[in-house]
């Protein structure tokens, strides 16, 4: 009976595939734009971590649990946006670190899921 599945056991699940690669492209799409973001000017930066804000809090209002994790993140990102553009040193600094370790951590996570998204594939032909 093994021998009918694809890849001899080693076949990924769809649901676990579909999740594996919707988290790669979110993670480094969120990490390409928080760089992006931390490269701005001061007054785009702000208004850019304004936009990030709001729309991680609609995420946090929403009714799907699923939804709540990552609007807050996405709210905490852009409140660090705005910090890291306050005219006091220490704090701004401090949130500028965050903000690109931020950064790079969903640029890993999404790189990480991405390899193991297309390992699952391939297990699957």
């Amino acid at each position: 009976m093994s021998d009918l599945i694809p890849g001899n056991g080693n076949y990924t699940p769809t649901n676990v595939l579909a999740k594996q690669g919707v988290t790669a492209v979110g993670g480094i799409a969120g990490g390409v734009v928080l760089m992006i973001i931390r490269a701005l000017p001061s007054f785009l930066g702000i208004i850019a971590g304004l936009v990030v804000g709001v729309v991680g809090l609609g995420g946090v209002l929403s009714k799907d649990p699923d939804d709540r994790k990552p609007g807050l993140l996405a709210a905490a990102a852009g409140g660090l946006a705005i910090l890291s553009r306050a005219p006091i040193k220490p704090i701004s600094a401090l949130s500028g670190t965050l903000l690109g370790i931020s950064a790079l951590g969903l640029l890993v996570m999404g790189i990480w899921n991405g390899i193991k998204f297309i390992k699952g594939l391939k297990g699957r032909s």
